[in-house]
């Protein structure tokens, strides 16, 4: 079992930059030693979407609208998603989330574990 826990939100102008950080724990009794973390976020009426994945390897993965403005990062507590030039169309509830073993591009019914999420709003 992952626990796990996001902060950074809030409300910006367009253009400007956020940083999410999600803090996350294992069971260190789980059987696996890998896991993917990841960002997904849900605007309202919309189904909820991939943002960016960091497998166990180190390798990433980021939806082709963000590519280029966001970034995602880890260190031994806390998974990161730098946000810069935000726009409107990035408005909603952006969460972390987890599952053993690889990121399955970012399906979003692979994942197991998931934060309560937290709102970014862009917005002049």
């Amino acid at each position: 079992q992952v626990q796990l826990r996001e902060s950074g939100g809030g409300s910006v102008l367009p253009g400007g930059s956020l940083r999410l950080s999600c803090t996350y724990r294992a069971n260190p009794n789980s059987r696996y030693t890998n896991y993917c973390l990841a960002w997904f976020r849900q605007a309202p009426g919309k189904e909820r979407e991939g943002v960016s994945a960091l497998e166990g390897d180190g390798r990433t993965t980021y939806a082709d609208g963000v590519k280029g403005r966001f970034t995602i990062s880890k260190d031994r507590t806390t998974v990161y998603l730098a946000m810069d030039n935000l726009k409107p169309e990035d408005t909603a509830t952006y969460y972390c989330a987890s599952t053993p073993g690889w990121c399955w591009d970012m399906e979003v019914a692979k994942f197991d574990y998931w934060g309560q999420g937290t709102q970014v709003t862009v917005s002049s």
